[in-house]
């Protein structure tokens, strides 16, 4: 893999989770032109810098040392290839904080490196969380290559933070850079609200969920077909989202234990706030992880999945699978996964090589929910 050179540092980075020859690399031109911006302006050791949505910690592992950075992002990956980068490259794993994006960063800041998310909600929510927490003359620096980067982005920057300009494209990224201005205090529109019909629940979601103006049809088609009878079963969601499958199986099942995972940290603070409100204070494992990767083998009876089939901009379903070997090794023997899937993902095939028993309990014009026994 290529390293990545900055005038700040030359690193080797790696991206998460790992996989065996993995053809993409941990880093991009965007990083690079954000590095060499920064680099530009000369900033002193006590400069204070910002990094938001830093995939994993280019931006963060390449300042550390140089100037005063913090880190902030959504991505309980993004924190791990953060941390695992910086043992990587000789230094402490907690060498830089790192703050979820459950929670506001403490400024003054002086500089902020901003990645643009996928999510605009989410890069909406993180600028209006910056009122407050930025020092006099400071500019708020926004990247991103340029087929990923919306007209709404920089729309975003002025309306929140000040007068806005893009910079000339280098290597097809662009920068969109802002100089702090005065700007009527905003209220966010985050978290979001809507109710359910079946289950009758409203659902809370913070800016970056999953659907979070509406429940995602596949998740719709999946509810009725939730299993039934569990008894006191140990149920995990995995990817549990706004939490609403785990909710809707424990208000069927109110003797079973569950367990909600998701790698987002915004996800697993609305699924807390969504549990609690349904369930009331109902026991219940509600983490940040990557996936079910600190489960204990054989602990579980049933896992529930809506599988993603893509990381930030990268689409493809390698996510979904390693998520389906989790699921096998957290099972019981006898043990069974359910998910839903669309059609033409062929899950049926894969988990197939996994578990000894596949069936299709259900189907629709475009999903199919699929049991698999271990």
């Amino acid at each position: 893999m290529p390293l990545l050179h900055s005038p700040f540092a030359q690193l080797d980075l790696i991206r998460q989770p790992e996989q065996h020859n993995d053809p993409l690399q941990a880093f991009d031109a965007a990083d690079e032109y954000l590095l060499d911006y920064l680099a530009q302006q000369q900033p002193a050791a006590a400069t204070r810098v910002l990094v938001l949505n830093d995939s994993f910690g280019a931006l963060a592992a390449s300042l550390q040392g140089q100037v005063q950075v913090t880190s902030s992002g959504d991505s309980f990956l993004a924190a791990l290839g953060l941390e695992k980068n910086l043992v990587r490259n000789g230094k402490t794993f907690d060498a830089v904080p790192f703050i979820p994006a459950s929670q506001v960063p403490t400024g003054p800041f002086d500089r902020v490196l901003i990645r643009v998310p996928k999510t605009l909600a989410l890069l909406e929510e993180q600028l209006i969380r910056l009122q407050g927490q930025l020092a006099p003359g400071a500019e708020v620096i926004a990247g991103a290559m340029i087929k990923h980067l919306p007209r709404a982005a920089g729309e975003l920057l002025e309306r929140y933070i000040g007068p806005m300009h893009a910079s000339l494209a280098v290597k097809k990224a662009r920068l969109l850079i802002a100089t702090v201005d005065q700007r009527p205090t905003a209220l966010s529109p985050y978290p979001t609200r809507y109710a359910l019909d079946a289950p009758a629940i409203e659902l809370l979601n913070h800016a970056n969920v999953f659907c979070r103006e509406g429940l995602d049809i596949g998740t719709r088609a999946f509810l009725p077909h939730l299993p039934k009878n569990l008894g006191n079963a140990r149920v995990a969601d995995l990817g549990c989202g706004n939490g609403v499958l785990a909710i809707a199986s424990a208000l069927q099942n109110p003797a079973a234990h569950y367990t909600l995972v998701d790698e987002s940290f915004m996800a697993v603070q609305s699924a807390a706030e969504n549990w609690r409100a349904a369930l009331g204070e109902r026991d219940v494992v509600i983490r940040a992880g990557d996936g079910l990767a600190g489960q204990e083998a054989q602990s579980l009876d049933v896992v529930l999945c809506n599988p993603p089939f893509h990381q930030q901009q990268v689409v493809g379903d390698f996510l979904a699978w390693r998520m389906f070997q989790q699921a096998r090794e957290t099972l019981v023997v006898g043990g069974a996964l359910y998910i839903v899937g669309n059609r033409h993902l062929g899950y049926h095939t894969k988990l197939a090589r996994l578990f000894r028993g596949v069936e299709q309990i259900a189907t629709t014009p475009k999903f199919v929910i699929i049991k698999a026994r271990k």
